[in-house]
């Protein structure tokens, strides 16, 4: 079972697996022989888990199958690793953790996850799972020079099925591991551990599906873990000297008693930093060079002609990004030709940086493609986090626009992101249970539990806001969501209809919102529904809505 093979259908060959044996045919229908068997695929536990994934994220089997395969043919195994001799290595908290059939460790962000992945190696072969690449070829790294037998995925992809260690990103939830000893997730909260295409998966829900199957521990880490973690695991956290100790130290600029209208985005305690000798990194989620203008001349906001709608400048037009107009930069009301930035993206900021300090800044986006700059000071969206892992410090420019996002997650997210600069501010050379750099947040919200969160090293204060409004709203995890969008979505939702215990509402234009009051209501009603032909897209757990 789970071989991947060819079959002759309709004059061409097509790709499949062996999922099942020994099954008789329907009457009327007659076996045909398989046209070719191309290698080892699936094991059949990973099978039964696609099954099951499949039901749980409302997709296709096929799709994880493919997953799970390897990315080029396998014929064979090669002999397993010998392991190690368990010797009791690791952090002594996750070895007690291990105990538990699932389980969540709190680390603070300056915190080794090495020593946590060696306690669960220490039993025999892991399964790791990273939110990056980086992440998971350092680790791996770090692994092969303590001894271990390591297979990074999906490179490694037989050596892991032979038995290793198996280090990887959220794909290799779907990795076979030989003699599967205990199941690792770094950083559970963190998105990148989500599939974007349709099904939606979760590699951290299924990494839990798949070790109580196997019947070995998981074992959960996060500097500030999500909810959904948090109502599901047994949770260990460090006494508060240690865990206070693992954040950076954090400056909030307290920005309530300024003019929103005159006050820019430089204050200064950021002008301070910004023209000290440390390396600075400059968090502004917002591309391009203005996202709201205002006439210098008569005060009025820059509008789109068309629809009425606020408009941008991404560079020397005004742009609105809800019907797509161009259009030259006079102001519709006076003509004046000069605007004043209300909220400048990276690019104008970028500009504006450069003038104060005297020295190139550069900027740095999810779209950028050169490698990390080397220069002092940089300024960009979130992604600046993602691509440079040490700085001395890190300034939000804007944290307000995280704290009050529309997403219901939004809190969340925005503690997410401060935990992550609290790790790159965590600097290389000191004691590895020590950050020694610093946060700087500018806000209007001093006292937001994020804000407070991060000063006081104390991530309870955000689930302790959290999970109150997320219960009476009905939220996850206290409720299961999914969102249908697509060409297809009005005949889908017809026929879904009102289920018992479901609720159906039209969030946006050809967007609905399914709500139920768990997971196995909400699986249940959505596979019960034939897919109709057209593009359709069923998001279970959305992540932004």
């Amino acid at each position: 079972m789970g071989d991947v093979v060819r079959i002759e259908l309709h004059g061409r060959r097509v790709g499949g697996w062996i999922v099942e044996l020994d099954v008789e045919p329907a009457p009327g229908l007659s076996l045909r022989a398989l046209a070719k068997r191309s290698g080892l695929g699936p094991t059949p536990d990973l099978i039964e888990l696609a099954e099951w994934a499949a039901w749980r994220w409302s997709g296709r089997p096929a799709s994880l199958l493919k997953t799970a395969s390897p990315d080029r043919v396998v014929a064979q195994l090669p002999p397993p690793a010998a392991p190690p001799r368990p010797v009791g290595a690791g952090d002594a908290a996750a070895r007690a953790a291990l105990d538990e059939p699932l389980s969540l460790l709190r680390l603070p962000p300056a915190a080794d996850r090495v020593s946590v992945v060696l306690a669960a190696a220490d039993r025999g072969n892991a399964l790791v799972l990273c939110p990056t690449v980086a992440v998971a070829v350092g680790l791996a790294s770090r692994l092969r020079r303590a001894g271990l037998p390591v297979a990074l995925h999906p490179r490694d992809w037989a050596l892991g099925a032979a038995g290793a260690t198996v280090v990887g990103t959220r794909a290799a939830a779907w990795a076979p591991v030989g003699d599967l000893a205990a199941v690792v997730v770094l950083d559970e909260h963190d998105e990148a551990h989500q599939q974007e295409q349709a099904p939606t998966w979760h590699a951290r829900d299924v990494a839990i599906e798949r070790a109580q199957r196997a019947g070995v521990p998981c074992l959960l880490t996060s500097p500030c873990p999500s909810l959904e973690a948090l109502e599901a695991a047994a949770v260990h956290v460090p006494d508060r000297v240690s865990e206070r100790a693992g954040w950076p130290i954090v400056e909030v600029v307290d920005r309530r008693d300024e003019d929103p209208r005159r006050a820019g985005l430089f204050s200064t305690a950021l002008v301070r930093l910004l023209r000290s000798e440390e390396r600075v990194l400059c968090v502004l989620n917002r591309t391009g060079r203005a996202r709201l203008l205002a006439c210098a001349a008569c005060g009025g906001l820059a509008r789109c002609e068309a629809c009425g709608a606020a408009v941008e400048q991404p560079e020397d037009v005004l742009h609105c990004r809800r019907c797509g107009t161009d259009r030259p930069a006079v102001c519709i009301d006076c003509g004046s030709t000069r605007f004043k930035n209300v909220k400048a993206g990276v690019a104008r900021v970028r500009e504006e940086l450069e003038a104060l300090i005297g020295e190139p800044v550069v900027e740095l986006t999810a779209a950028t493609e050169s490698e990390a700059p080397a220069t002092r000071v940089v300024v960009g969206t979130e992604a600046v986090l993602q691509r440079i892992d040490r700085a001395d410090a890190v300034a939000f420019l804007d944290l307000d626009q995280e704290l009050l996002a529309s997403r219901y997650r939004a809190v969340e997210q925005a503690f997410a992101l401060v935990a992550r600069a609290a790790r790159v501010a965590a600097r290389s050379g000191r004691a590895a249970d020590r950050a020694a750099g610093r946060l700087l947040l500018q806000t209007r919200l001093p006292e937001h539990e994020v804000v407070r969160a991060a000063v006081l090293g104390d991530p309870d204060r955000v689930a302790d806001a959290e999970r109150p409004r997320r219960s009476l709203l009905r939220l996850p995890p206290f409720a299961a969501l999914a969102e249908v969008s697509g060409q297809a979505a009005p005949e889908f939702v017809a026929a879904l209809g009102q289920p018992l215990g479901v609720q159906v509402a039209e969030t946006a234009p050809g967007r609905w919102l399914v709500r139920a009051t768990d997971h196995g209501t909400l699986c249940d009603a959505l596979t019960a529904v034939p897919r109709p032909a057209g593009r359709l897209r069923i998001e279970v757990d959305p992540l932004r809505v």
